[in-house]
């Protein structure tokens, strides 16, 4: 009669799981077929930026490094009267957009600016202004504003951290009720643990979704559109993201029985197969699906998402619950088999890290001069740090006075915890930033141009550099001082650079904080002109200052 019972229910849980792979599949099908390539940047336009052209044209064509989506309605251009001059829907074709306008716009100065979505789901915007006879002073752009409000550019952090732990609470216990527990312990907290990390991933992938709409077409965090959603749902991301949920959905059936009893054989395959296709989600969705070798990408990052949620997920479940409640002789058998799977776990992250930096930085000189560089080599040097309290681990396993003597063992792994929290956060921000080798992409800034000065303010006075002052990229370093003309600690950095005079709106600088007083930020203006940075320093919970700085661009 019991395996009358027990047969059924394992039909029936089968069969759901084989319907969450149906709505994966479904998924798949709606996916659009649109070829790899990397985070985009603008490399020529026709007519090109401040030429001037003896007659209007009929259209002005975009040329971008890779491939490109619309986000609707960011892309405009301003006759010298004001007044649009872009004439219907412009046209995609890989990296080449086709914006038609009137030719009877009469002569003057013009302005463009654009929002598009480059392959690997993020924005990339800019403007610039040409000429036809002969230039006049430029219009301003009295659109809408473009930009994503900074709560949904945090807010998208936020769900990227909170997928990734929930990742970590979902195939900790899941691997070690499947592999490592005692049979006489009770799985109820690990069980519980792991539902909180389905739900997490579930919710975060949920959230990535809504955000997409605001992060890609600019606005507030409820400023969604049908559309908006349209076009999210029709891209890689999107799909990559429903393709999620389904095998979140199938995994949820199969997971329950593992996490009340030991799972049978097939199960667990079917299981592990479910979560190794849902990690491939996250690179699929990112930087790897749209760098130079995409399916090594792809691969890579997911060894390197599974190598650490298998490592961070056990040390949780080690700190949790085994160090407290197994025996001597438990133990005894389940440290020297977790110190061999953390070994692996480690050296599968170490290799797929080295790969990835390979494809992402490129160049040595990207690794220091670019943001995105230097996010990776702070996520080393914790990592290496992580790595240290390991190896000590280890050794004690290896002595046998883990299995005796729990309490140093546990205090180190609540060490590893806590780094690897940071490296987390760490690893939420990178996926955020343009990858170095699309920073270093654009036009050189080695010139020996520099502008600096002094700005002050009743709090603090700032000094300002920025090189090479040229139109492209340029890397900006702020320094604050006290009254006292000694370095002055700063909570929180901001800074914008605009060019009223172009109508081209404040575009955020992103700012790395090197020592208390000193932040670094790399920004690309598109534009010749007087350009205004406002930077914003907050000394303390209550204290902040702006300042703004008038910066002549070449």
């Amino acid at each position: 009669m019991a395996g009358m019972i027990v047969a059924p229910r394992r039909w029936i849980t089968r069969l759901a799981a084989a319907a969450g792979l149906l709505v994966t599949v479904v998924a798949l099908l709606i996916a659009p077929a649109t070829p790899a390539s990397a985070h985009a940047v603008l490399e020529s336009s026709s007519p090109a930026a401040s030429s001037i052209v003896p007659s209007a044209p009929s259209e002005v064509v975009l040329r971008f490094s890779e491939s490109v989506r619309k986000v609707p309605g960011k892309i405009r251009v301003i006759a010298p009267d004001g007044s649009r001059a872009d004439r219907g829907e412009p046209s995609f074709d890989g990296g080449e957009v086709r914006i038609p306008v009137d030719p009877a716009g009469g002569r003057g100065t013009y302005l463009l600016s654009f929002r598009v979505i480059s392959a690997d789901s993020h924005p990339v915007s800019g403007a610039f202004t040409y000429s036809v006879g002969a230039p006049s002073t430029p219009p301003v752009d009295s659109g809408t504003d473009s930009r994503a409000n900074p709560v949904v550019g945090t807010a998208v952090k936020v769900a990227r951290f909170l997928g990734y732990a929930g990742l970590v609470l979902l195939v900790g216990p899941a691997l070690v009720l499947a592999a490592l527990w005692p049979r006489r312990l009770s799985r109820r907290g690990p069980a519980r643990l792991a539902w909180i990390g389905l739900g997490l991933v579930a919710v975060a992938t949920l959230a990535d979704l809504w955000l997409q709409v605001p992060y890609t077409a600019g606005g507030g965090l409820f400023e969604v559109t049908g559309e908006g959603f349209g076009s999210v749902f029709g891209s890689a991301f999107g799909a990559a993201h429903l393709v999620r949920l389904g095998l979140l959905a199938a995994s949820a059936f199969l997971l329950r029985p593992l996490l009340t009893r030991p799972a049978s054989r097939t199960d667990a395959i079917i299981l592990a197969v479910l979560g190794g296709a849902a990690l491939l989600t996250w690179p699929l969705a990112g930087h790897p699906a749209a760098s130079p070798a995409p399916a090594v990408s792809v691969v890579v990052d997911a060894v390197h998402l599974g190598s650490m949620a298998v490592w961070l997920g056990g040390l949780l479940m080690l700190a949790g619950f085994l160090l407290r409640q197994a025996d001597e002789r438990e133990l005894g058998a389940i440290l020297p088999i977790w110190s061999r799977w953390a070994a692996l776990a480690v050296s599968a992250l170490l290799l797929a890290g080295t790969v990835q930096a390979l494809i992402e930085v490129a160049t040595p000189r990207a690794l220091f001069d670019t943001t995105y560089g230097r996010l990776l080599l702070a996520k080393i040097g914790l990592f290496a740090v992580v790595i240290a309290v390991a190896a000590y681990s280890r050794q004690l396993v290896r002595r046998r006075i883990a299995a005796q003597r729990p309490a140093p063992i546990r205090r180190a792994v609540w060490v590893e915890l806590a780094v690897t929290v940071v490296v987390l956060g760490l690893s939420a921000t990178l996926v955020q930033t343009t990858p170095a080798r699309t920073a270093v992409a654009g036009p050189s800034s080695t010139e020996a141009g520099l502008f600096s000065t002094r700005l002050s303010s009743p709090l603090y006075s700032m000094e300002v550099e920025l090189s090479p002052a040229e139109q492209g990229n340029n890397s900006v370093h702020l320094y604050a001082y006290g009254k006292d003309d000694q370095p002055l600690p700063v909570v929180e950095w901001r800074a914008t650079a605009a060019l009223p005079s172009a109508g081209i709106e404040p575009i955020d600088i992103p700012l790395l904080p090197l020592t208390d007083n000193h932040a670094y930020g790399d920004i690309s203006l598109p534009a010749a002109g007087d350009w205004q940075i406002k930077i914003t320093a907050r000394t303390t919970d209550i204290d902040q200052a702006t300042v703004t700085a008038t910066v002549p661009i070449r």
